[in-house]
């Protein structure tokens, strides 16, 4: 099938599924986002914990890629990576982020704004040594998102080290671990009919979670 400009104009699908009012959410965004998260996983949708980043250089110039939650309380939202990454080195320049889960089965999403700093270096061992060994390799032997000849560069350092390796305890390397995004602002979006979709804010006021309707 051809792809044009009539059949993307033409791509709608309406949202029926659910509703969403100011006056039945929580008033802790973090208890709201538990229920929709669990909601996500009953469901069975597809790795729920997949969320877009989205970071920006010193300049304001944006990058955003999928990652994985691996965490979240009161404190806020975490993730893994490599420090000396794109986005880690953004993130050096411009400590601020944003996330967008979109849960399609369930016709949900929700953004997430907040300033971002690295997490106790405890918790990152912990969370690295709990990591299947393959992906603890992996991010010893890869320098993620600088320039490399081919893969076979890739595959022969993984295979050495893990020879290197065997039946050895293996540490995090101190480029590698956690960020943890402070939110600042929490917007729950459930899909309805003809676009008038529900739209709820919680924006971080003072201390305190003020929440309003938005237009769609």
């Amino acid at each position: 099938m051809d792809v044009t400009i009539e059949t993307l104009q033409n791509l709608r699908q309406e949202y029926r599924s659910a509703a969403l009012s100011e006056h039945e959410v929580d008033k802790n965004p973090i208890v709201q986002f538990m229920v929709w998260f669990t909601d996500a996983m009953e469901a069975k949708t597809f790795e729920p914990n997949v969320m877009t980043l989205a970071t920006a250089d010193r300049t304001g110039k944006p990058s955003a890629r999928i990652v994985l939650l691996k965490g979240f309380n009161e404190e806020g939202f975490t993730f893994y990576t490599n420090y000396q990454s794109h986005k880690g080195k953004e993130l050096e320049e411009n400590p601020q982020a944003a996330l967008v889960f979109f849960w399609a089965e369930l016709e949900r999403q929700v953004r997430i704004e907040g300033t971002v700093t690295k997490i106790d270096p405890e918790v990152s061992d912990q969370y690295f040594h709990s990591r299947p060994l393959g992906s603890q390799i992996g991010a010893i032997a890869s320098p993620q998102s600088s320039i490399i000849e081919n893969r076979y560069i890739l595959e022969n350092k993984v295979k050495d080290l893990t020879e290197q390796l065997q039946n050895k305890a293996i540490e995090r390397p101190e480029h590698w671990g956690g960020y943890l995004v402070k939110p600042t602002l929490i917007e729950f979006w459930q899909g309805r009919p003809s676009r008038l979709h529900d739209r709820i804010n919680y924006e971080l006021v003072n201390g305190n979670w003020n929440i309003n309707r938005l237009a769609p």
